[in-house]
């Protein structure tokens, strides 16, 4: 550059970004927020209308099942199995443009980074943590039960079911490519998790019955009480939470009650990585037959490189 003696090469800054390793099949547990913390997500009915089209819209054109969501004021959360990447692109974009407009607001409707995707590895795990979303309006201390929750949290008994929303009237055209409905059935785990979705639905109800009533337990011994929806409707969405958010917590990229599923997971992310910057050195140097590592996402998309089987 001018003015300085300061060179960026730009090859190497591109392979700072850790690869993503997306293999069809996988299962896991999204959380996404707001920026800033704000209630850009705060319950109403254009806001739980929005966001439900745009997740049946999503799931639908890339082929993903959704087991479990709940859209909290400033975050939100997704159990799901499929096309991670496209499918979060997708549904981010549209939830965004839409939100920011009704808002009337320009900037970042997300925090910046990329959402949170910890692949859930066996049964256990995947129940603990639709458990988690689940039960999050209470956790939060906002409602004393999760089905008293004004937005949208799926509970254990809408496994199976479907939902058909309409195209919201505001911000998109009649005439324009989204459907006038979409409709999104709540999947149960994959076979592979979980083998009976009978079983599935009354495990996870007795689940979050137990810790529901753990919640509230531990509220009133602190002596506090819950917000109420009327409340929660109220919340100004430019508002944020009075508690500070956690910093320099763990990220982690895999969750699993089972040790040696957990340690599996683990080694082939670390394996993958390993392999993938093997071939990207390659690739970099101008070797275009290079054989990427099973689970290469965005160049196999992108660059169309070719990529070895899966295992």
């Amino acid at each position: 550059m001018r003015g300085g003696n300061i060179r960026i090469d730009i090859s190497i800054t591109k392979a700072v970004t850790r690869p993503r390793h997306i293999v069809p099949g996988d299962t896991y547990l999204i959380t996404r927020r707001c920026f800033a913390r704000h209630f850009f997500l705060r319950p109403s009915e254009f806001t739980n209308q929005v966001v439900l089209y745009c997740l049946a819209v999503a799931a639908s054109r890339f082929d993903t099942l959704i087991h479990q969501f709940s859209v909290m004021s400033n975050h939100y959360h997704i159990v799901l199995t499929g096309n991670l990447p496209a499918f979060m692109q997708y549904l981010n974009e549209f939830v965004a443009k839409t939100m920011n407009a009704h808002l009337g607001r320009w900037e970042c409707f997300f925090a910046p980074g990329s959402y949170s995707a910890v692949k859930l590895t066996d049964e256990q795990s995947a129940l603990e943590k639709m458990v988690y979303s689940i039960t999050n309006p209470v956790d939060a201390g906002l409602v004393s039960q999760s089905s008293a929750w004004p937005g949208i949290c799926t509970l254990p008994r809408d496994i199976g079911t479907s939902l058909t929303v309409k195209r919201p009237d505001k911000l998109f055209r009649k005439e324009g490519p989204m459907p006038e409905e979409a409709t999104l059935t709540l999947a149960p785990l994959p076979a592979a998790l979980n083998n009976s979705p009978e079983t599935q639905i009354a495990e996870l109800g007795e689940l979050v019955a137990q810790k529901e009533a753990a919640l509230r337990e531990q509220l009133k011994d602190d002596g506090r009480c819950f917000l109420g929806r009327r409340a929660v409707l109220k919340q100004d969405p430019f508002g944020t939470p009075q508690s500070r958010e956690p910093r320099r917590g763990l990220n982690p990229r895999v969750a699993g009650r089972d040790r040696e599923r957990r340690r599996e997971a683990l080694a082939q992310i670390k394996a993958f990585l390993a392999d993938y910057r093997e071939a990207w050195l390659k690739f970099r140097d101008g070797i275009r037959d290079v054989v990427f590592p099973h689970g290469t996402y965005a160049l196999r998309l992108h660059q169309g490189v070719c990529c070895g089987p899966g295992s």
